[in-house]
């Protein structure tokens, strides 16, 4: 290539790259990295979802009967509940009537399914027992087994609440694999209530990680390409208010739930044992926070309309305090 084609390259590619990383003056030079920020982070957690999905599928019957059978033998725990899918809301698989749902406050019922099984009655021997006997068990199986969360209550056996009893209730949670096992063990007496229930499920595949991570990066970058070329689209037009103020507002709706999510998360993971880290989507306050999500959604829309209908012969805004652009502040008088 000559030296003048090479001048010529850079030149382009020069005025390229700031054309596409320029965005507009004003309230703009503060919403557009925001904006695009919080999308590579909602980008980042639809590419974790998708990466969900090569995970094995949750245990069958057939491997969670052997793993009880291992960890709490003597123990009666019925009959096994399996999972209708890999994530479900109210123990259900996600389909069209769960919008609903998700969209009016119970988002955070959106949770990744588990086989699970339970044993009623009173406990056959002291809680104490059977969570020293799990835990030997499960070490003695390969299980890596943290230390279990031991919570006091007090339960009433009858609706009076005549003799208040005190019950304590011990989380064990162990990882072996892939494979994650929950157990809660209480030392409750009561013949309908339930003294043992587990829960296995699989824990996020190895390429949720990536996936996140190569999704936020580019979910950031297209971002503010798309808001950067916005604001510079409506700068010095009269729809650059309106258009700042959709941005604006969806920014806030989209940011708000993530302050209120990852301090309660961080917290919640410091205080109790995680073998694994709750999905990308629950630190941005998804899908519980969902109608915010749409709404702000429908504003970046609007936005986007607005600025893709703004020509450049349109008439611009008027400077503050001044007549419009192109008028002449005195007429020449005769001579």
């Amino acid at each position: 290539m000559s030296v003048s084609g090479t001048a010529l390259a850079n030149r382009f590619r020069r005025r390229l790259l700031r054309r596409l990383g320029r965005p507009g003056g004003g309230a703009a030079a503060a919403l557009v990295p925001l904006a695009a920020l919080i999308c590579g982070l909602f980008t980042g957690a639809l590419a974790s979802r998708a990466a969900w999905e090569t995970s094995r599928p949750q245990p069958d019957r057939a491997e969670a009967t052997a793993i009880l059978t291992e960890v709490f033998p003597g123990h009666d725990l019925g009959e096994i509940d399996t999972p209708p899918a890999l994530f479900v809301v109210y123990g259900h698989a996600l389909r069209l009537g769960t919008v609903k749902t998700l969209l009016f406050g119970d988002g955070g019922e959106y949770q990744e399914s588990a086989t699970g099984a339970a044993a009623f009655g009173a406990p056959p021997v002291p809680a104490e027992q059977i969570v020293t006997a799990a835990r030997e068990h499960l070490t003695g199986a390969g299980w890596r087994v943290y230390d279990p969360q031991v919570s006091d209550r007090v339960s009433c056996a009858d609706k009076f609440c005549a003799t208040p009893q005190a019950v304590t209730d011990t989380a064990l949670t162990a990882r072996r694999g892939d494979t994650i096992l929950n157990a809660s063990i209480s030392s409750q007496t009561a013949v309908d209530a339930t003294y043992l229930s587990v829960e296995v499920h699989r824990a996020p595949p190895p390429l949720v990680v990536p996936a996140g991570v190569v999704g936020t990066l580019l979910g950031a970058v297209a971002g503010w390409v798309v808001f950067g070329w916005v604001s510079r689209r409506t700068e010095g037009r009269r729809r650059r208010g309106v258009v700042n103020a959709l941005v604006g507002v969806a920014t806030v709706l989209w940011w708000l739930p993530v302050l209120l999510s990852v301090p309660f998360l961080l917290q919640h993971h410091l205080g109790e044992p995680h073998p694994a880290w709750h999905p990308f989507w629950e630190w941005l306050g998804q899908p519980t926070a969902s109608l915010l999500f749409l709404i702000g959604a429908v504003c970046v829309l609007l936005a986007l309309g607005l600025a893709a209908a703004t020509r450049r012969r349109d008439t611009p805004e008027a400077p503050v305090g001044g007549p419009p652009p192109g008028r002449a502040t005195d007429r020449p008088g005769p001579i």
